[in-house]
């Protein structure tokens, strides 16, 4: 059992240890609950330095690739500075981010939820409505909107949370079919039904409107994914996400410590449903428009299948999954109606000129034979090149055990 000394800059290596001086050693201890200086100070190891410089290199990347020719047949349906290829590259970074709220749910506080369209599209729909009924700006629209989805969020989180399990799971799917059909009945002509809603521009910065501006709106997206990717990894690594950890793994000893696992479960309910709600506000802008799909429970399903390819409790796997989910079902659809399926055999054009099939099958595949997504996949193959662990440095799993 290690002491909180041992968290100390001035620490001396204990016999064997070698040259790790003043490295802190969490296996076993408990540096968070004994508020030793530095308690619960993530660790900076040469690997996690290396894996965010990538991160702001591929960032970088990002920023600059509307300004490069750049070309990728059969991923990019043109040159990456071209309006088709910023508009799925922008929607794959939005799903990616809408990914990672749906990561904050199941991934780190364990709870299964099948009406997380709900908010997606009271961020469509409201800013949309907001913005054909009101004369005000973009930014009090977006604010007014988001006040609208964070008192959904805790109406509904303080009902749904009542019960766990496939009972909590039910609860939310009734909430988004009952948003669902108050969509598709068009209330006063509000939501437009089944054809949904035109975005009106009047209010809108020039900046943000027309086909020469989706490399504005490219950017846009990006930020935004930057952004939820950042503050996921904050609250994940925080108190509250190690609490909410715990409450998954084991809610009744969290009970018995004294601390409320209702609270701490509505907090990451509510704060995965306002950053969802902010991804759909930029989603109606690049889309210019709102349709029923937005608030269907289709597109939760989406995001878990996302997640799950990604690999579960991982942000970089939700962020993969979601990408590489948006670029497989936009591509697809181009493949099933290509000349080249349809001179094929009926045994094998029937199922490729249907893109679900072809992507439900490839979910099964990742599922039977990718335990833990292809974020998992790919660690296993790093950990398999770099051999064993020195000194028996602990993985990513075995930290989350430990604060939970």
């Amino acid at each position: 059992m290690t002491t909180d000394t041992e968290t100390n800059s001035t620490d001396r290596p204990a016999a064997g240890d070698g040259p790790r001086t003043g490295e802190r050693r969490t296996r076993n201890s408990q540096p968070a609950r004994n508020g030793a200086p530095g308690a619960g100070r993530p660790r900076i190891t040469g690997r996690r330095l290396g894996a965010w410089a990538a991160g702001l290199a591929g960032v970088l990347l990002l920023v600059l690739l509307p300004l490069l020719n750049i070309s990728l047949p059969g991923v990019l349906p043109g040159p990456s500075y071209t309006p088709g290829s910023l508009q799925l590259l922008a929607m794959c970074m939005l799903m990616a981010a809408a990914a990672l709220t749906y990561h904050l749910l199941l991934g780190v506080a364990g709870l299964l939820s099948f009406g997380h369209a709900l908010y997606f599209g009271a961020g469509v729909y409201g800013l949309a409505i907001i913005l054909q009924n009101l004369e005000i700006p973009l930014l009090p629209a977006m604010g007014l909107t988001l006040l609208i989805v964070i008192v959904l969020a805790h109406v509904v989180g303080s009902i749904s949370l009542r019960v766990s399990g496939i009972p909590f799971a039910m609860v939310t799917l009734a909430f988004a079919q009952a948003g669902s059909v108050i969509v598709g009945r068009n209330p006063e002509g509000q939501t437009g039904g089944d054809e949904g809603l035109t975005l009106r521009t009047d209010n809108l910065p020039d900046f943000l409107v027309g086909v020469v501006n989706t490399r504005n709106l490219y950017w846009l997206a990006l930020a935004v994914l930057v952004a939820v990717f950042i503050i996921v990894t904050w609250v994940q690594s925080s108190r509250a996400g190690h609490a909410a950890a715990a409450v998954r793994e084991n809610e009744l000893r969290v009970r018995v410590l004294g601390l409320q696992p209702y609270l701490v479960k509505l907090l990451i309910f509510v704060l995965s449903a306002t950053l969802v709600g902010v991804i759909g506000m930029v989603f109606l802008l690049l889309q210019s428009g709102a349709v029923p799909r937005a608030i269907s429970s289709d597109l939760t399903i989406t995001l878990l299948v996302m997640v799950v390819l990604g690999g579960v409790g991982s942000r970089w796997g939700a962020v993969i999954g979601g990408v590489f989910y948006t670029i497989l079902d936009q591509r697809l659809t181009t493949l099933a109606n290509s000349d080249a399926v349809k001179a094929l055999p009926d045994i094998l054009r029937v199922p490729l000129s249907e893109p679900l099939f072809i992507l439900g099958t490839l979910f099964i595949l990742v599922v039977l034979f990718l335990p833990g997504g292809l974020a998992g996949t790919a660690e296993r193959l790093a950990q398999r090149r770099r051999g064993p662990r020195p000194g028996g440095a602990e993985t990513p799993r075995e930290i989350l055990e430990d604060a939970a």
